[in-house]
């Protein structure tokens, strides 16, 4: 390294830049070698495929779950409506707006 560079790496893509601090010029950078996306073309492929079958999974579970929401929701409703019966002397908690 020559006298009185000094480096400087950048923190988004680790290029090293070689800075001289007399005319703030940039005098030489080295990039690094980025791997290849895909390595091996065949994993990638078995890959994707099985994602597709964790996606159907996902939806599967997710459209079950939106079936029954409609269901768990007036069990939810009812039961509060119980207690709410059940205790006809508990008020509400008053809220701040209802302060004012």
């Amino acid at each position: 390294m020559a006298k009185g560079l000094f480096d400087v790496e950048c923190p988004c893509c680790q290029t090293v830049l070689k800075v001289d601090p007399e005319t703030r010029a940039v005098i030489s950078h080295k990039t690094p070698e980025k791997p290849p996306p895909i390595e091996d073309l065949a994993a990638a492929v078995a890959k994707l495929k099985g994602e597709a079958g964790r996606r159907e999974e996902v939806f599967r579970k997710q459209f079950e779950a939106e079936k029954s929401r409609g269901q768990v929701l007036n069990t939810k409703f009812d039961e509060l409506l119980r207690q709410a019966k059940e205790n006809p002397d508990v008020t509400p908690p008053k809220r701040d707006i209802d302060l004012d």
